[in-house]
């Protein structure tokens, strides 16, 4: 892939398209970079590492079809959103946007065959590359297979999977929520302590609702890959030739040639405790040292992150009074709406200006119909 381009024309479309995609690149190679930075395993940072060395090469050829064309495309700075998952991956690990990176780079693969001036560069087989490694440090990582990628938009459910989405959503929901159920009270009674109360009740309800069911949907996966592990580790003390076979099947689908495979499988079926490690992991899809993570980390996780947003609208009525006080509630509730809409904004990829405010129309549509309603009841009952 030369970055050496004579001088072309091009047209303003051509030009706004390389500049797209040269940003693109920049914050790529930046986001691997500090994934690098965050990374403890020295092996995986270099993949990172190397990745971004990728990145950086193609973020050249897109300057060079750009000052071919006579445009100065000026300092590589990277966007926004860059920014922020760059922050989040050096302060709280690579593992925290691992699989937003990874959903973008899948989503992505195939981008570049639609543009000419890439065919013969190699470009589009190296973004394939990236998803394809990507893919293999999630199953490592995460013990999820490739195919998985395609499932990475699922809701919070995996805590640990994808931290960021955790932390956001969760705040989101404690703040939709509380945020409506205040106003629907607000709107039904103009007693500043009922208000107040239903604010409180409302966020200790759903925090421990939300730590609850986090608890018991990670504590019945933990119980289900226990029982897969005993089933697992009881074909291997009864069909040892079997697991052998499944462990060879697996390895070849993998890439291995026959004789490899089955010298390896051999091997690993002389260790039960191995045997019963690759099989949970290559059969099962489970990490025996995880198991899906802490019941109780989860819970307690949920329980913050749902509090967190619920708050939000409450504190105006914890440290004011007066007739004003549903006004300043719903002002903060809507600077909570749009900076969870921003932050929604770096899983998306989408502007944080657009995220923001169409979290912020819908979150007040949610409160406004409360309101509405619990103006009505009120009314209706002589409140």
């Amino acid at each position: 892939m030369s970055g050496e381009v004579g001088e072309v024309k091009a047209t303003a479309r051509d030009v706004a398209r390389w500049l797209e995609n040269w940003h693109q690149e920049i914050d790529s190679a930046v986001q691997y970079r500090a994934m690098a930075t965050g990374e403890k395993n020295e092996q995986i940072a270099d993949v990172y590492r190397r990745l971004a060395a990728f990145e950086d090469k193609h973020a050249d050829f897109w300057e060079a079809r750009l000052r071919a064309a006579g445009r100065n495309p000026g300092p590589r700075r990277p966007s926004v959103r860059a920014r922020v998952l760059a922050w989040i991956a050096r302060r709280f690990g690579a593992g925290t946007i691992l699989s937003t990176i990874a959903a973008g780079e899948y989503a992505q693969r195939n981008d570049y065959l639609a543009h000419p001036e890439t065919r013969g560069t190699g470009m589009t087989e190296d973004e394939r590359m990236h998803a394809r490694v990507l893919a293999r440090v999630l199953a490592r990582t995460h013990g999820l297979e490739g195919g998985a990628l395609a499932r990475l938009e699922g809701r919070h459910r995996n805590v640990g999977g994808n931290a960021l989405r955790a932390a956001v959503l969760g705040a989101n929901d404690g703040l939709c929520s509380n945020l409506s159920l205040v106003m629907g009270v607000a709107g039904a009674s103009a007693d500043h302590r009922v208000v107040l109360l239903t604010g409180l009740a409302g966020l200790l309800a759903g925090a421990l609702s939300m730590a609850l069911g986090e608890w018991v949907s990670v504590t019945s996966a933990r119980e289900l890959a226990e029982r897969e592990i005993r089933i697992e580790r009881s074909e291997i003390e009864e069909n040892p030739g079997e697991e052998r076979e499944e462990l060879q099947l697996i390895y070849e689908s993998k890439g291995l040639a026959r004789q490899e495979a089955s010298d390896l499988a051999t091997s690993l079926m002389k260790d039960e405790n191995a045997a019963l490690d690759a099989l949970a992991r290559e059969e099962l899809g489970i990490d025996p040292d995880q198991l899906g993570g802490s019941p109780w980390t989860a819970a307690l996780a949920s329980l913050f992150l749902f509090a967190f947003g619920a708050i939000i609208p409450v504190v105006p009525f914890m440290v004011m009074a007066g007739p004003r006080v549903p006004l300043v509630s719903i002002a903060a509730g809507g600077v909570g709406l749009f900076a969870i809409g921003a932050a929604i904004s770096l899983l998306t990829g989408r502007s944080m200006l657009w995220s923001g405010a169409r979290q912020l129309l819908l979150g007040f549509a949610a409160a406004g119909t409360t309101y509405l309603i619990g103006r009505a009841i009120g009314v209706a009952v002589g409140g």
